[in-house]
């Protein structure tokens, strides 16, 4: 019975969400080729904070950030012209790669979902 406790532990510690804190690059084939993103992630327990940046939309903060498990998901608030877009950005966490799906809200026909695929930096 004294290995319970250790045991308990061990399955605690593996719960807990990857940390992906860091730079990361991501690319996405959009309607006229490819893109790319930077991701500043800033991780506190299940909180994600951050910002990032693209030559379309500039530098923007990441809000609503959660990380739970291998899950992540996070919007940001970026100008694209002269309108005022919302992205919801919602992936997977696999190691050093994190595929996501981004959709846009309050944009030209309210846009399609992108797949982006970020790797660390």
């Amino acid at each position: 019975m004294k290995w319970l406790p250790a045991l308990f532990a061990l399955f605690a510690f593996s719960a807990l969400a990857a940390d992906i804190s860091g730079n990361w690059k991501a690319t996405a084939e959009g309607p006229n080729g490819s893109m790319e993103r930077t991701f500043t992630f800033k991780q506190e327990g299940t909180k994600l904070t951050g910002e990032t940046t693209s030559e379309f939309t500039g530098k923007s903060t990441i809000t609503d950030g959660k990380v739970d498990g291998d899950a992540v998901t996070f919007t940001i608030a970026a100008k694209f012209g002269d309108q005022d877009i919302k992205l919801s950005y919602k992936g997977k966490i696999a190691g050093t790669e994190i595929k996501f799906t981004s959709e846009m809200a309050g944009g030209p026909g309210g846009g399609s979902p992108m797949q982006w695929t970020a790797k660390k930096m």
